[in-house]
């Protein structure tokens, strides 16, 4: 099962404005678990049945969602076999809307079915020119530079709202490639001069602000009380935040609103007290 977590997935779709978007919001999978966590299953009612043996790992939910704003409110409108949309140029109405009734009964109408139990965010990115995908957590929600947010009530559409999600702050640290940010921390650390040997595995959290807002070891509590000594620890993580406190980043935000973001770092501490870079 880990292969599947780790597999990038495949998105659902919206039609908006007669666009048809991938969105990494997973809806109908939400709903699907809710109604059939009862029964143990990995992820609800997914449609790995007999017709789907071959799916990707790329799509453990064994189908993709395409939803739809009709006049201003949100419908399920199909339910599709993996990558039918990207990789054919039809799709099985009948098949979906077999699906779609298999799930939603009698509330279905003209094959589709208004989603009036969904209050929330829908998001996706803007079709527009160098539209940079700022963040992905591996698999796959992902964030895009500019998107479009559109904010739904019991299925009715009360909000669009077209976002930035980068924000620029004069003379901080571009922070649009995230590899590249725990080495711009390392330089700062390299020109410490450590006493103790502070050699780990740290969480470095870039905060709503841009600044640094937390330090701390790669471990549990219970694991920090039995490897360290209180005052070892304090020292390395105060050492820490001295040598990155003056640091202001570029802002990233999701959905228009500013987030914090956790870097990850290792150094190492040769004999010379010099310090090492092993996060990569």
């Amino acid at each position: 099962m880990t292969d599947i977590f780790a597999s990038p997935q495949m998105p659902d779709y919206i039609i908006y404005k007669k666009d048809t978007i991938p969105t990494y919001n997973l809806i109908l999978e939400q709903y699907l678990q809710k109604q059939n966590s009862d029964e143990g299953r990995l992820f609800g009612l997914s449609f790995r049945g007999s017709e789907n043996l071959g799916v990707s790992l790329n799509c453990w939910r064994g189908y993709q969602a395409i939803y739809e704003v009709i006049n201003n409110k949100l419908y399920l409108t199909k339910i599709i076999s993996c990558g039918a949309l990207k990789y054919t140029t039809s799709i099985n109405i009948e098949e979906s809307t077999r699906k779609i009734k298999e799930i939603f009964g009698d509330k279905v109408e003209d094959n589709r079915v208004l989603i009036d139990w969904f209050s929330g965010i829908i998001n996706f990115p803007q079709k527009i020119k160098n539209n940079r995908q700022l963040r992905w957590d591996g698999v796959f929600y992902k964030i895009f530079e500019y998107e479009t947010v559109l904010e739904f009530s019991s299925g009715n559409l009360v909000r669009q709202e077209e976002v930035h999600n980068y924000q620029k702050i004069p003379k901080a640290i571009n922070r649009i490639d995230k590899d590249k940010v725990s080495d711009i921390l390392f330089k700062k650390l390299r020109k410490q001069k450590w006493e103790n040997d502070c050699s780990e595995k740290y969480l470095v959290t870039i905060g709503e602000n841009g600044r640094i807002s937390q330090v701390r070891m790669t471990y549990s509590e219970k694991e920090l009380e039995d490897l360290f000594e209180k005052d070892d620890y304090s020292y390395c993580i105060k050492k820490f935040e001295s040598a990155l406190s003056d640091l202001q980043f570029d802002i990233i935000k999701d959905r228009g609103k500013a987030i914090s973001e956790d870097i990850y770092i290792q150094i190492w501490q040769k004999e010379n007290g010099k310090l090492e870079n092993w996060t990569h």
